[in-house]
């Protein structure tokens, strides 16, 4: 049998009949007096009794909830969570396309057609000077009411007739008399008739230009249209050379 010592604890296998001291602090231990050491009793084993839950009924579904489906679930692969990857290795979701409307591609497609018609009002005047732009401009402008500048080709003018001889009556005078036709595909205003003089060695003796006022007087205003024919008749002074040719150009 092993007992305590009484000033350390330590344990000493105790002898009958007789004293001894202890091994670690050499005191006298006398076995009669001490007591000696047990081993706890173990206690008896607890009954534990597993009682059962009560069974409860299912919970009904909550119409206002979506219940998942199971093949749902199954066909979405979970992702790994990357919050602590650093930002360059994240997952980003991908941006939702946003469909424009057809209302803004109408706002845009009239905002583009106000920037044409602007832009052909702003170069009327050019483009009215182009046999292929003028049927557009003369469209535009009758819907806007604005005005379109006169269409202008002298080489379109087409001499008919033409002479030059003395008046008579009149010492001195020369009487001019010219028919032409407007070959153009517009009508075209009054034209300046410009006359040349040569005498026989050929040398120019002589020129004027002759404006709408100075041979219509004031029935100046107004235009020729195409296919029109209109004679003009002028008076001019004979230069003192002798005046064999002449020649017409229109400006």
């Amino acid at each position: 049998m092993f007992v305590a010592c009484p000033h350390c604890g330590f344990l000493v296998a105790a002898q009958s009949g007789t004293s001894q001291r202890c091994p670690r602090c050499g005191s006298a231990i006398d076995p009669r007096l001490a007591k000696p050491l047990q081993k706890p009793a173990t206690p008896p084993a607890a009954e534990t009794k597993v009682e059962a839950a009560p069974e409860t009924a299912p919970a009904a579904p909550n119409p206002t909830e979506e219940v998942p489906s199971q093949a749902s679930a199954e066909a979405k692969p979970r992702r790994p969570r990357s919050h602590h990857a650093p930002s360059f290795a994240r997952r980003h979701a991908p941006a939702p396309v946003r469909t424009t409307h057809w209302r803004s591609w109408l706002v845009v497609a009239g905002l583009v057609l106000v920037l044409l018609v602007q832009m052909v009002l702003a170069q009327r005047v050019e483009l009215a000077g182009n046999a292929r732009w003028r049927p557009l401009i003369t469209s535009t402008c009758a819907l806007l009411r604005c005005e379109v500048p006169a269409w202008r080709e002298p080489a379109a003018f087409t001499m008919l007739q033409r002479s030059v001889q003395p008046k008579a009556g009149a010492r001195g005078v020369l009487h001019v008399s010219a028919s032409f036709r407007n070959d153009a595909r517009w009508e075209q205003p009054w034209p300046t008739v410009l006359l040349t003089l040569s005498d026989m060695d050929g040398r120019q003796v002589g020129m004027r230009a002759f404006t709408p006022a100075d041979y219509l007087g004031k029935n100046a205003r107004g235009a020729i249209a195409p296919g029109q024919s209109a004679t003009i008749q002028l008076d001019v002074v004979e230069p003192a050379q002798q005046v064999v040719a002449f020649t017409f150009d229109f400006l």
